[in-house]
């Protein structure tokens, strides 16, 4: 059975809270679990201790067990001191889609034309 420490999404609308929770992992994001080893509060201010609250004994048993914990689930666990997250970087992401780089370019010819336009009209005065 492969194992995932991962959130549980709670809370009414537009005031999310999540447990963080060992699941199966083909079970739904918010059913049945095994055991909630934690929650985290989004909604309180970041420097707020009850913001992300953490069983590490727990953790550390099932992490030992073998499951492994998602990304945002990582973050805490770093910043915990459990265990450690490298950086991510995607160059890629910045970088303009293809309609946007087409309307800029159509953007450029237009402005090139109209000054094109108003050098020929200067000259012909």
């Amino acid at each position: 059975m492969a194992l995932k420490i991962r959130l549980a999404r709670g809370g009414s609308k537009k005031r999310p809270y999540y447990r963080i929770v060992i699941a199966d992992i083909r079970m739904p994001r918010d059913g049945r679990f095994i055991e909630k080893v934690g929650s985290w509060n989004p909604m309180l201010p970041k420097d707020d201790e009850k913001r992300v609250v953490l069983d590490i004994e727990r953790i550390k048993y099932w992490m030992s067990v073998g499951a492994k914990p998602t990304d945002r689930v990582l973050r805490f666990l770093d910043a915990a001191g459990l265990m450690k997250r490298e950086a991510r970087n995607n160059p890629d992401k910045a970088k303009w889609g293809k309609k946007r780089v087409e309307r800029e370019e159509e953007k450029k010819a237009a402005a090139e034309a109209a000054k094109e336009a108003a050098k020929a009209e200067a000259a012909s005065e």
